[in-house]
């Protein structure tokens, strides 16, 4: 058979690519903007009308698509949500859940880079589902915008239902799927979701301009998402030879791509190429993503292996925290008492860029929460520990920096009161 044959043989609707589905099964899905809207709106109604039960969804950071679909609350039950990363969408779900009831979202501690290893050697996957480019004339996909776990999950669930987006980029790197390869195809033309910096506070414009005059020419950067990340990003755009190995590609990365400032010829490895693992953004963002072979996509325990990631030198990672201690250890993911995101990537990267020959890791964040009532630099974390004390290299807030190896636990304390809202400051020495 030819590849177009191929195609139109596998070729169905939405409902007759989840067909078989049975109670019990363990279902993966694309994350972020790979969620797969009409396979995601079959999925539900399936498992609704055929009153299927305990089927375990597995995936890292939702999105709308999936809210509407099968993440709906009166679902929760018969679907099981198995989520690696908190977004919106369960943080709403958590936020309506009933005192005392069981959480109706079951969140399964794993480094971002350990995920496709979960997936090939610890989750029995029945199924993946997920959003790809258009086939090409050899017979190749590709996952676009997602890679991260999507290659392992793929090669591992006993079927691999695709969703052939024609807004779906077409990307570059270890990012294609052969039709060979494919189960089940459902053609469905939908707007990928896009995804718009929020705005930005004046003291993060303070903490952006602190950690841009730490960044030199030859850098090689990864940024996280959000305000800051971006803020930082439009301040390098007279930087020289710069270089993108990032876990996340964003609209404020390709902008210092588009003017000049990253050209990735400094780069140890993928030299001349931008490195990543997924991709958010908006659709001209799409659009520079399509079918341009200066970016390169990469499964994430590629693009967030420590020891791959150091290999660049003069790496520049960017976080954020939501706490701090007073030895260094970092709360990136729990509020309030509850998961409110997960772990990520950040270790990965905390530990790459310190191993970096030049290497420079950056923790970030607001002195302070709640309008300014609560401090994010605490005597004991309230959740548990994303980065390590060990780990955690340089600290920024909008009252300066601290570079915190070489420390002793006293002299961290005293540099991280240095950077805390001043009203909190003689509550935290007092505390020692």
């Amino acid at each position: 058979m030819t590849h177009i044959e191929k195609y139109r043989s596998r070729l169905m609707t939405a409902g007759q690519a989840v067909e078989g589905l049975n109670s019990g099964a363990h279902i993966a899905m694309g994350m972020a903007t790979a969620e797969p809207p009409a396979l995601l709106g079959a999925l539900a109604e399936t498992v609704t009308k055929a009153d299927i039960d305990d089927v375990k969804l597995w995936y890292f950071h939702s999105m709308d698509h999936a809210g509407e679909t099968v993440l709906q609350p009166d679902l929760l039950g018969r679907i099981r949500p198995r989520c690696m990363f908190l977004s919106a969408i369960e943080r709403q779900l958590l936020g309506a859940q009933e005192p005392g009831t069981k959480s109706p979202i079951e969140f399964v501690p794993v480094a971002f880079s350990d995920s496709p290893r979960l997936f090939e050697k610890e989750v029995p996957l029945d199924m993946f589902v997920t959003t790809v480019s258009p086939m090409d004339r050899h017979g190749w996909f590709t996952f676009g915008t997602s890679n991260d776990y999507s290659t392992a999950a793929a090669r591992s669930a006993k079927k691999l239902v695709v969703e052939v987006n024609p807004n779906m980029p077409r990307v570059f790197g270890a990012s294609l799927l052969h039709i060979s390869e494919v189960d089940a195809i459902v053609e469905h033309c939908a707007p990928l979701a896009e995804v718009h910096a929020p705005e930005m506070s004046p003291e993060e414009a303070t903490v952006a301009a602190t950690i841009a005059d730490m960044i030199d020419d030859r850098a090689c950067l990864q940024m996280g998402i959000g305000a800051l990340p971006g803020a930082v990003c439009a301040l390098l755009q007279d930087r020289r030879d710069l270089g993108i190995h990032t876990e996340l590609m964003t609209p404020a990365l390709a902008g210092l791509i588009q003017c000049g400032a990253v050209t990735n010829q400094a780069k140890t490895t993928y030299r001349g190429r931008s490195v990543f693992t997924f991709a958010m953004g908006d659709r001209p963002f799409y659009d520079f993503l399509d079918d341009n072979p200066a970016m390169h996509s990469a499964p994430v325990n590629i693009v967030n292996d420590p020891r791959h990631i150091a290999k660049n030198r003069n790496v520049v990672s960017v976080n954020a925290t939501l706490q701090i201690d007073l030895g260094g250890a970092c709360n990136s993911e729990h509020l309030m008492g509850r998961q409110y995101s997960g772990s990520g990537g950040q270790l990965d990267f905390v530990r790459g860029a310190t191993a970096s020959k030049g290497g420079k890791s950056i923790i970030a964040c607001q002195s302070t929460a709640g309008n300014g009532t609560i401090s994010r630099i605490v005597p004991r974390l309230d959740g548990p520990v994303t980065t390590p004390r060990n780990d955690t290299n340089i600290v920024v807030t909008e009252y300066g920096f601290a570079d915190l190896k070489g420390k002793s636990l006293n002299q961290r304390a005293e540099a991280l009161i240095g950077l805390a809202h001043p009203k909190f400051r003689n509550d935290l020495a007092n505390s020692l």
